[in-house]
């Protein structure tokens, strides 16, 4: 691989770190209002206030001797998502998807027993998974099952579609896969795939792991250039909802497809990462600036804005492998 310099990268529109803080995250993030997204909690119940769909909520543990039993409430669970509330990059999310005798089955396949969830449970009141280490709480909710259409792509975990959403209007999206070096979470840092899609239809542009492109997945080795997301348009109408919902002007939306229920709100980021430019071999500033360019107020609901979003920015998902992509390759 060889590297690229800050001027071409600037050229290419690269949105980088500062710019991001200054330009997006300070300017249009109140401060006030990012605890609607990092407590998931909040997050959850004001999705379901606003009648955005999002996986049903089973009960939450707030305290150390509600553990002592919990086996009580999970008795009539066969799979559910353990999550804390305030939770980042994906850390202490446990994923169970069956039962096998006592024992709880991991999205991995491994198998924990009632003492493991326990465990997890404490070091998550604990706080050892929330951000900055503050005390937290236990979020107990229903276990997706995931579209067929991710059929051999995603591995030991339920795929989601991370959108970058700018002042309401969807600018960017990529998919990711959990795969076994991810132990079955869809987070890159830690080995997921990221597969930049098309805002203009859903389809698969360029598939990267750990930064580098890739054409088919490491565990199920499934073509990734198959892929296309159904309920595309109705997805990227639950993404801009979320900015009528917050109030935040830049945000990241964490959205998975259900096989009955169709597209579901997991979570919201106030700072979005910047690997989704990597997955999809192109600039989010280019198409920044000109959605900032709009006077304010002139798509007022979910709907315009996803039908200006695929209207302006059709054409400039269909070009050649981008720079940054034949950097990668080299």
């Amino acid at each position: 691989m060889r590297w690229i310099s800050p001027w071409r990268l600037s050229k290419m529109g690269m949105l980088g770190m500062n710019c991001r803080n200054r330009d997006f995250i300070g300017r249009y993030n109140p401060r006030h209002l990012y605890p609607l997204v990092d407590d998931k909690l909040k997050t959850k119940l004001l999705a379901q206030q606003h009648q955005l769909a999002t996986p049903s909520l089973r009960f939450v543990v707030r305290e150390q001797h509600a553990i002592n039993h919990i086996e009580r409430e999970l008795q009539d669970l066969e799979g559910f998502v353990l999550k804390p509330s305030k939770g980042a990059g994906g850390k202490g999310i446990l994923v169970i998807v069956g039962r096998h005798g006592e024992n709880f089955i991991k999205s991995s396949g491994a198998e924990i027993g009632i003492e493991d969830i326990r465990r997890h449970m404490t070091n998550t009141l604990a706080g050892l998974y929330s951000l900055a280490g503050a005390p937290d709480v236990v979020i107990v909710e229903d276990l997706i099952e995931f579209d067929d259409v991710f059929e051999g792509y995603s591995h030991e975990g339920v795929p989601d579609i991370r959108i970058v959403v700018f002042r309401g209007y969807p600018v960017m999206a990529m998919l990711r896969l959990a795969t076994h070096a991810s132990d079955g979470k869809a987070n890159l840092h830690q080995g997921a795939v990221g597969v930049g899609l098309d805002i203009a239809n859903g389809r698969c542009r360029k598939a990267v792991q750990f930064g580098q492109p890739i054409t088919l997945h490491p565990d199920t080795k499934k073509p990734l250039d198959q892929i296309c997301i159904s309920d595309w348009r109705q997805l990227l109408v639950l993404a801009s909802g979320c900015y009528d919902m917050t109030g935040l002007g830049y945000m990241g939306t964490d959205i998975v497809l259900d096989r009955s229920r169709g597209p579901q709100l997991l979570e919201l980021n106030a700072r979005p990462g910047l690997s989704i430019q990597v997955a999809n071999g192109m600039g989010l500033l280019p198409r920044l600036r000109h959605l900032e360019s709009l006077k304010e107020g002139l798509h007022k609901t979910p709907e315009e804005r996803v039908d200006y979003v695929l209207n302006t920015f059709a054409s400039d998902t269909d070009e050649e492998e981008s720079p940054i992509q034949a950097a990668l390759a080299s």
